[in-house]
């Protein structure tokens, strides 16, 4: 169990310097037992208070690092049951189960086909992460060359799957370049996959049959010196695993249970009959609240929901996405090419550049810093009307690039024309339209 607020503010220097950011020690304090603080934002707590603040200030799903190279990622460091509450902080990774027969070049052809699974969305490189090898024969060879395999022709990150400790020895062997996940310990092989994980310095999947088993696996584990665990409850039945999750993030949370505080890994692939059902499954946990996915197969038609909506749950709910203000060059505008001008919120940049790109119009995109609201929204609060858009234009340079004053502004900003006209000497102002699908008509007719 973690220290009260008050146990933890009587190891702090208590100056109230404020330089953590709160008030008061005593508000640091409360904020570091609940969760919401980090320990090294005060710079005058003495080495003996770290050591007995330590778990007080680590979050109460301990983050765990997920491979290595170019698609690794990090799991837990969670700290609130509910998005709206803060924010969910590490992403879950999806993968997908290859077993240890497959051919191996029919999985060639898979890690090519896979690979070409990542879409751009407002900025973001969307893709899966993982790949996972079963073992189905115990054959230790096959298992390492599969392994090997995926490490040489793809970046993808690994989960080995095996309760044989010298098929795993192998299989990390082939693949430690990437720090394979090892999956997984159990009652019967604890020791070996424990010791396995400690001397290998990797993260180890502890599966049991009830929480019980969980958290007799983990005090075992735990006591050999092994903090970077995933929990698998066992089971495959979709409400019961569903529960599970709910209740396993409730405990580490709520009840402040280390014992259970870890990220868990869950197998939607064991739990359904086809991947449409799988997707279903897999959408429900990534809201609710897995650490790592596992599919049977990766498509288009499946992947891409699935990782919009990893996107959006896990996109800081009280942090707008954003992009930097400046003058973006779309088409290769010249001279005598538009000027657009419209918010940094990331959505609305990425719609209207796309539109503009599509237009194949050379224009000028003005992304004015409106810490991230869209055009409505910034206009209502004060922040995208028309003496600040002036001083915008006025100190951006635009001049320097086109010959003409000629500025452009959304459909739902027109009310903000008159005043930046007055702000921007000799401009004319135009109002666009409402509407991102009708941009590429009106740069046209504005180009003719």
């Amino acid at each position: 169990m973690g220290l009260t607020g008050i146990q933890i503010f009587k190891m702090l220097p208590k100056t109230n310097c404020k330089e953590c950011g709160h008030p008061t020690c005593l508000a640091f304090a409360m904020a570091l037992a609940a969760g919401k603080a980090e320990l090294s934002s005060c710079p005058y707590v003495s080495d003996e208070a770290k050591e007995q603040l330590a778990e007080a200030s680590a979050p109460p799903i301990r983050p765990v690092q997920v491979g290595e190279g170019e698609r690794a990622f990090k799991l837990g460091g969670e700290t609130v049951l509910y998005r709206h509450e803060k924010t969910f902080v590490s992403q879950p990774g999806i993968g997908v189960l290859v077993k240890s027969d497959m051919d191996p070049g029919e999985l060639s052809e898979k890690l090519k086909l896979w690979d070409t699974y990542q879409y751009i969305r407002v900025g973001f490189n969307l893709r899966p992460e993982l790949v996972a090898i079963k073992d189905v024969d115990g054959d230790s060879a096959k298992f390492a060359a599969l392994a090997k395999k995926v490490c040489d022709e793809s970046n993808f990150c690994l989960v080995l799957m095996s309760e044989d400790v010298n098929v795993m020895k192998a299989g990390v062997d082939a693949s430690i370049v990437r720090k394979p996940v090892i999956y997984a310990a159990t009652k019967d092989n604890a020791d070996d996959m424990g010791a396995l994980a400690k001397e290998k310095e990797l993260p180890l999947a502890i599966k049991a049959e009830d929480m019980d088993g969980l958290m007799e696996l983990t005090g075992k584990l735990t006591g050999m010196g092994l903090k970077d665990l995933l929990l698998d409850s066992g089971s495959r039945n979709v409400r019961r695993a569903f529960e599970d999750q709910i209740w396993l993030r409730r405990e580490s949370i709520t009840k402040k249970n280390r014992s259970l505080g870890f990220p868990t890994i869950t197998f939607p692939c064991e739990m359904a009959d086809n991947l449409d059902k799988e997707t279903v499954i897999a959408g429900m946990y990534i809201a609710k609240y897995a650490g790592i996915i596992i599919l049977s197969d990766f498509i288009g038609e499946s992947l891409f929901p699935l990782l919009v909506e990893r996107l959006n749950i896990y996109t800081d709910p009280q942090r707008p996405m954003t992009v930097d203000q400046g003058i973006y060059e779309i088409n290769g505008p010249n001279d005598s090419s538009p000027v657009v001008i419209t918010t940094n919120f990331a959505l609305t940049y990425f719609i209207v550049s796309g539109e503009i790109e599509a237009s194949r119009v050379p224009t000028w995109l003005m992304i004015m810093d409106t810490e991230g609201l869209s055009v409505m929204t910034a206009w209502a609060a004060g922040s995208f009307v028309g003496d600040a858009v002036g001083i915008f234009v006025n100190k951006s340079g635009i001049f320097d690039k086109v010959k003409h004053k000629k500025l452009i502004i959304p459909g739902y900003a027109a009310a903000i024309s008159g005043d930046l006209e007055e702000e921007v000497k000799g401009s004319e102002v135009l109002v666009g339209p409402r509407e991102a699908s009708q941009i590429a008509k009106f740069l046209k007719d504005f180009s003719a």
